[in-house]
C-alpha cells in the first residue's frame, strides 16, 4: 500500500492511496500525536519519576552505581579464573617498568606511579562495566599532568632542578634553594613544610582529584555527548602529536643530560634548542645503555606484534631489562664512577592518606578539564569497542562515573590521574581475559612490588624508564603510515588529524586539543555552508530517484523538476540552498519575475505613445521565453533540521516561485522538519499545500493535477 498524498489539516493527515485497481483511490486518515508543550508538567513528571523510591528501585541503583554486586555472584570460576588469572600476572608485570617510567613523565617520584596503577586497577574493578579495559597509567594523560606539576613548582618557587631522591618518610626536609630563589613567592609557610617531591604529587594529586569531580559530574549530568566532539581522527592526531612531545621530554634521560624541563607554548622546539646546547654535557655511560636498550626493546616488541596470534602470552621483556639493568648498575657502581642518574630509593609500603591541597584548586582547575575530558573519552571509547567485539554492553555514563572514582579516591593516596590505555587492553584481551577480576590479579602483582620488591630498584637507571616510555610511543607514531589510507578515505579527516598533531606537538597538549576541536567543528560548518545539491532522474518502471550526474539512462518526468538538498537548511547555508536550486533547475523567479514586470511596463508604456499618436510605427512587444516545467520537487530526505531562517527560505522559495506559476511541493520530510513546518506556519489553512512521504507521490501528484496522468485524487 502506498500513500500518495498528504493534505496536513490540524494535527491530521489525509492521504489518498492507491492499493487496488488502476484509477481507484481511497483516502485515510493519519492523526497525529500531539507533544506536550506543558514545560511545567513534563518537569514535575521527571522529578516525581526520579525521586520515587521503592525496594526495586533502590536495588536498581545500588547495582548500577556498584557493578560489582551484579555480576560477581553470578562469577563462573571453572570457566573463567584460568583467563583472568593468566591475563592480570601479565598486566600486572607489563606496568610495574611502566609504572615506573611513567612516573618521570608526570614529574613524579617512582613509587607514586606504583600507587597510581594499584588503586585504579582495584577501583576500577568495582565500578566499571567493561570486562576487558585495562585502567592504569596513560603516558598523554602523565605530560599534561607533568606539565601542571612543573609550572606550579617553579610558580612556588621550588628548585627545578633535579633535586637528590626523597627518602618518602614523614620527616620530608624541605630542599629550595634560596641563593637562587631569592624571597619566596607562593604560600610562603604552607608549602615549606614538605620538599619538592612532596610538593610535586601534592599538585599532581589535586589536579587529579579536580579531573575526576569533572568526571562523575559529567556522568550525572549525562553531558557524555561532550565526546562526540573528540573524533577518532580528532583523537588519533592529539595522541600522536602528545607523543613527540613526551619522546622529547625523556630525550634527556637517555643521554644524561641535567636540563630543566621546558612548558608552555612551544616547549618541544625549547626543549631540542636546550638539548643540543649542552649535548657535548652527555653522559656516555647513560647513552650506550639506551642504544643498548633499545637494541633489544624494539625487536622484541616488533616479535611480539607480529607473533601476536602464535604466543600464549607477549614476552615481559620490559620486565627482563629492568631487571638487568638494575643488576647491571648495582654491581658495575655507574653512579659512583660514571655520575649516572639512577632512580633512588623506593621505600615499601604505603604513605598515609592526605587530601589534596585546597588552595591549588583555582590554579590548577582549568587544566584539569583537558586532562578529565580526555580520560574519559579514551575510556568509554576503548569499553564500548571491547564490548561490541565481545557481544556484551556497557553503560557510557557508568563507565565516567567509574574513571571518576579511579581518580577521585586514589588522589587522597598520592595518585595522578588514570585512564584506559590501548596497549595493555590489547595484551590484556589477547591473554585470555573474561571479566573484572583480572584486574585484581594486576592490582596484586604491583602490590607484591610495593611491599617487597621496590627497594631492588635503587640503582636503576632513569635513562632505562625513558627507554621504556619512548618504545610504547610506537603505536602513535606509527599512524603516520595510515595516511594514505585516511586520505582517499576522507580528506576533510585527514586534515583534521594533521592540524591536531601539529599544534598539540608544536604549540602545546592543551592548546592542541583546543584548536583540533575548534577546527574539526570548522570543518563541519564548512560542510553545511558548502553542501552537495543534484538534480534526481527518474530510475524506469520503479518509483526510485537518483541524482543525474551519478547515473546513466535516468529519465526526468514532464514538467517536473526533482531537486534533493544534503544538508540542513539553516541560516548559515540558506542563501547556498537558494543559488543551487536556482542555478540547478535554471529558473531564478526573482529575474523571471523581474523580466515579467519589466515587459509590463514596456507594453503600457507603448500603449499610451500610440494612444498619443506620437508614434507611428509599430514597436516589437518583448515575449518572455515560455518556462520548461510547472512543478519543483525539493527532497527532504537529507534536511535535518530547520531553523528560522531555513523555514523563511522555504516560504520564499514557495512565494517566489508560485509568481511565475510554479508549485513547490516537499517531499521525504523527517517529523522534526514537518513540525518545524508547522510551527513555522509553512502550510497555511485554505492554501492548497502538500507533503508527500515520497519524491514518487509528489510527482504522480504533479504530473495528475496537470492533466498528464490519468484522473487526480480530487477528481475521483
Amino acid at each position: 500500500m502506498a500513500a500518495e498524498a498528504n493534505h496536513v489539516h490540524s494535527g491530521f493527515e489525509m492521504a489518498e492511496v492507491n492499493d487496488g485497481p488502476p484509477n481507484s483511490r481511497r483516502t485515510i486518515c493519519l492523526e497525529r500525536i500531539e507533544k506536550s508543550t506543558d514545560i511545567k508538567a513534563h518537569v514535575l513528571k521527571k522529578v516525581k519519576k526520579k525521586c520515587t523510591c521503592t525496594p526495586a528501585t533502590a536495588k536498581d541503583l545500588l547495582f548500577s552505581f556498584l557493578p560489582v554486586l551484579k555480576w560477581l555472584p553470578k562469577y563462573n570460576l571453572k570457566e573463567n579464573i584460568l583467563g583472568d588469572l593468566m591475563s592480570g600476572l601479565i598486566v600486572g608485570i607489563l606496568l610495574v617498568p611502566q609504572s615506573i617510567a611513567y612516573s618521570l613523565l608526570a614529574g613524579q617520584e617512582p613509587i607514586y606511579g606504583l600507587y597510581t596503577s594499584f588503586f585504579a586497577s582495584l577501583i576500577y574493578f568495582l565500578f566499571g562495566t567493561s570486562r576487558h579495559i585495562s585502567v592504569g597509567i596513560f603516558g598523554v594523560l602523565c605530560l599534561m599532568i607533568g606539565e601542571v606539576v612543573d609550572r606550579e613548582v617553579q610558580r612556588a618557587g621550588y628548585d627545578l632542578a633535579p633535586n637528590v631522591p626523597s627518602s618518602y618518610n614523614s620527616d620530608m626536609h624541605l630542599s629550595v634553594n634560596n641563593s637562587t630563589l631569592g624571597p619566596l613567592t607562593v604560600n610562603e609557610t604552607s608549602h615549606l613544610l614538605c620538599d619538592r617531591s612532596c610538593y610535586a604529587i601534592s599538585v599532581g594529586a589535586t589536579v587529579t582529584f579536580i579531573a575526576g569531580i569533572y568526571q562523575v559530574a559529567m556522568g550525572f549530568f549525562q553531558v557524555g555527548f561532550v565526546s562526540v566532539y573528540l573524533s577518532d581522527s580528532l583523537l588519533s592526531g592529539f595522541v600522536t602529536g602528545a607523543s613527540f612531545t613526551i619522546l622529547t621530554s625523556q630525550a634527556k634521560y637517555l643521554l644524561g643530560l641535567d636540563i630543566p624541563r621546558s612548558n608552555g607554548i612551544g616547549s618541544l622546539i625549547t626543549t631540542w634548542m636546550n638539548i643540543f646546547r649542552n649535548i657535548h654535557k652527555t653522559n656516555f655511560c647513560d647513552l650506550i645503555t639506551s642504544c643498548l636498550c633499545l637494541l633489544v626493546l624494539i625487536p622484541t616488541k616488533e616479535l611480539n606484534e607480529r607473533y601476536k596470534s602464535k604466543l600464549k602470552a607477549p614476552m615481559p621483556t620490559e620486565l627482563v631489562v629492568l631487571v638487568v639493568a638494575t643488576l647491571a648498575s648495582h654491581f658495575g657502581k655507574l653512579k659512583e664512577k660514571y655520575g649516572s642518574s639512577v632512580s633512588g630509593h623506593i621505600p615499601t609500603g604505603f604513605l598515609p592518606p592526605q587530601s589534596p591541597d585546597w588552595s591549588l584548586i583555582p590554579s590548577v582547575a582549568l587544566d584539569a578539564i583537558a586532562i578529565a575530558i580526555i580520560g574519559f573519552a579514551i575510556t568509554v571509547s576503548l569499553s564500548e569497542m571491547f564490548a561490541k567485539k565481545h557481544g556484551y554492553t556497557v553503560k557510557p555514563n557508568q563507565e565516567m562515573y567509574a574513571i571518576g572514582f579511579c581518580n577521585i579516591i586514589p588522589s587522597f593516596f598520592h595518585c595522578f590521574t588514570t585512564s584506559a590505555a590501548l596497549a595493555k587492553t590489547l595484551v590484556k584481551e589477547s591473554t585470555g581475559c573474561r571479566t573484572q577480576i583480572s584486574g585484581v590479579v594486576t592490582a596484586l602483582v604491583i602490590l607484591l612490588v610495593l611491599l617487597v620488591i621496590a627497594p631492588l630498584f635503587y640503582s636503576l637507571q632513569k635513562c632505562v624508564l625513558g627507554v621504556i616510555t619512548i618504545v610504547n610511543l610506537r603505536g602513535a607514531l606509527r599512524k603516520f603510515s595510515d595516511l594514505p589510507k585516511m586520505w582517499r578515505l576522507s580528506k576533510v579527516d585527514t586534515l583534521i588529524w594533521f592540524v591536531t598533531m601539529l599544534s598539540s606537538a608544536l604549540i602545546s597538549t592543551e592548546l592542541g586539543l583546543l584548536i583540533g576541536v575548534c577546527f574539526s567543528m570548522l570543518c563541519v560548518i564548512v560542510r553545511t555552508q558548502r553542501p552537495e545539491g543534484h538534480l534526481l532522474g527518474w530510475v524506469p518502471e520503479s518509483e526510485v530517484y537518483e541524482p543525474l550526474p551519478e547515473y546513466r539512462n535516468l529519465q526526468m518526468k514532464p514538467g517536473i523538476r526533482v531537486f534533493r538538498f544534503e544538508a540542513p537548511i539553516y541560516y548559515a547555508n540558506k542563501e547556498s540552498f537558494k543559488s543551487m536550486l536556482y542555478k540547478q533547475t535554471g529558473v531564478n523567479p526573482l529575474w523571471e519575475l523581474a523580466a515579467k514586470r519589466k515587459a509590463e511596463k514596456r507594453k503600457l508604456s507603448e500603449k499610451m505613445v500610440n494612444a498619443n499618436g506620437n508614434q507611428a510605427e509599430v514597436s516589437v512587444q518583448f515575449v518572455a521565453h515560455p518556462l520548461e516545467f510547472h512543478t519543483i520537487v525539493i527532497d527532504c530526505c537529507a534536511v535535518q533540521f530547520l531553523d528560522t531562517a531555513g523555514i523563511h527560505t522555504l516560504k520564499e522559495v514557495h512565494k517566489d516561485y508560485g509568481e511565475i506559476g510554479i508549485q513547490v511541493l516537499l517531499s521525504q520530510c523527517s517529523p522534526s522538519v514537518r513540525e518545524s513546518l508547522d510551527r513555522g506556519e509553512y502550510l497555511k489553512k485554505g492554501e492548497e499545500q502538500f507533503l508527500f512521504h515520497s519524491v514518487h507521490q509528489a510527482v504522480e501528484y504533479a504530473l495528475c493535477a496537470h492533466g498528464k496522468h490519468g484522473l487526480c485524487a480530487s477528481e475521483t
